[in-house]
């Protein structure tokens, strides 16, 4: 989808309550919705793994936690403000698409 930013980090060195981060962008509510929307019925299909699901997409900030795995979708705005990237920093990145 345009305006997605991907990041894949590999958190199991820094982080004993997870494997993994993906943080990702959408431009509106709207893309952040169908994210999460996307994301929680592709891994339930696929995994049979029920996402929990904490804010919402018009706060801008959603996070789908899988166990193992754990998706952060944000607005630019939060995504800026939140920096996961800084404070996740010493974390292999895996992915990075933009």
């Amino acid at each position: 989808m345009k305006g997605e930013n991907i990041l894949l980090l590999d958190i199991r060195e820094q982080a004993i309550f997870a494997d993994y981060f993906v943080i990702c962008s959408g431009t509106s509510d709207r893309m952040l919705k169908a994210l999460q929307e996307a994301v929680a019925e592709k891994v339930g299909q696929e995994y049979k793994i029920k996402a929990r699901l904490e804010g919402n997409s018009g706060d801008g900030w959603v996070l789908a936690d899988f166990g193992d795995v754990i998706v952060h979708l944000f607005s630019p705005q939060k995504r800026t403000f939140y920096r996961l990237e800084e404070l996740w920093s010493q974390a292999k990145v895996l992915l990075h698409l933009q």
